[in-house]
């Protein structure tokens, strides 16, 4: 048997935190880790005490039929980055990797191109993480350095994300 690579261990550990998820639409789950040392997870889900979309049986960006990537002020969920950041001190974010694995809520599918939104990106930088990995297929992943998100300043204008 062919031992696991890291990151793919990783990846799959982030996709099932993913299944925790709320969302009606897409479902992100992501870990940190720092030192082969998990330092938190989070998925996407409603703040805590509020209800979620699984709950209220209805996501409001689908019935406005918002595209991907913008009007994030009209869901209910804090994204999967968020969470996993919310639940870690910095000094333990400082150089640690956060993986990311989004997967569509109705088909199970691997979200194509993935990638945070610009609010993620803005606390994953200010969080100290080094480098975002992404999940494209079963076996195949992206590896984003922060700084590359740093040195194009203008990266976090743009659409994209979840």
């Amino acid at each position: 048997m062919e031992r696991r690579d890291k990151h793919n261990y990783y990846l799959d550990i982030a996709e099932t935190v993913l299944e925790r998820g709320t969302c009606l639409r897409r479902n992100y789950g992501s870990i940190i880790v720092k030192n082969d040392e998990i330092i938190s997870t989070g998925y996407t889900g409603a703040p805590r005490g509020r209800k979620n979309c699984t709950d209220i049986g209805v996501c409001r960006r689908e019935q406005l039929n918002v595209p991907r990537g913008t009007q994030y002020e009209l869901c209910r969920s804090v994204h999967s980055e968020a969470n996993a950041i919310i639940s870690a001190s910095r000094r333990d974010m400082i150089g640690a990797t956060l993986y990311l694995v989004g997967k569509y809520a109705r088909t199970g599918e691997f979200v194509e191109d993935a990638n945070s939104c610009i609010m993620c990106k803005r606390l994953i930088i200010n969080s100290g993480i080094e480098s975002v990995i992404i999940r494209d297929t079963k076996d195949y992943y992206r590896i984003i350095q922060v700084q590359q998100w740093i040195d194009d300043d203008d990266s976090l204008y743009g659409n994209g994300g979840y």
